[in-house]
């Protein structure tokens, strides 16, 4: 996985952390920098955390089926993306506490995706360490810009961010499998 790969899977695995931000923006009104740093912090600690968890259950099993791990691969994100598809028709409401249990809640719901994504990771070999922090350091930018753009814009932007973001997991997987199955 190239460095462009890696950004655009980032940007995708950002994007539930990105709504949840801009409804967080919504409902805090008036915001500052500390909120967008909280914010950021915990969803792209999770986003980082989350898929070093699921590289090293993945390695346990990438031995076993390394014949298929495009497969595995193509179907992880394209469950992902999906759900994230689904979800950006859903109405979804946010409170304003930015408080350690509605954070943590909110990270460990909005960082999942970036597990099974971790698992995908083991098949592929990545390099576990650069990608894990390039995904949290991208999250963490996105997240708080999502708190500074919901406080000024509201959620116009929110299933956009994860209608996008399914789209972008789909097509990887997708690339992915065409490449393992020699199509590319």
């Amino acid at each position: 996985m190239n460095i462009f790969e890696l950004f655009i899977l980032a940007i995708g695995l950002s994007m539930d952390a990105f709504a949840v931000s801009v409804c967080k923006g919504l409902s805090l009104g008036r915001i500052n920098a500390k909120h967008m740093c909280i914010a950021g912090a915990w969803f792209g600690g999770f986003q980082a955390l989350m898929p070093l968890v699921g590289y090293f259950g993945g390695r346990f099993f990438a031995d076993k089926v390394t014949r298929y791990s495009h497969w595995v691969a193509f179907v992880l994100l394209v469950f992902i993306g999906a759900g994230m598809i689904k979800e950006s028709k859903e109405e979804e409401h946010v409170n304003a506490d930015m408080d350690i249990k509605s954070m943590f809640i909110l990270a460990v719901a909005t960082s999942i995706d970036a597990l099974a994504v971790g698992v995908t990771f083991a098949f592929l070999k990545v390099e576990i360490v650069s990608a894990v922090s390039f995904i949290g350091v991208i999250t963490f930018v996105c997240s708080a810009a999502g708190v500074k753009i919901g406080s000024l814009f509201g959620m116009k932007y929110k299933s956009k961010a994860e209608l996008c973001g399914g789209i972008i997991l789909i097509l990887i997987g997708t690339k992915i499998l065409l490449e393992g199955l020699g199509m590319i």
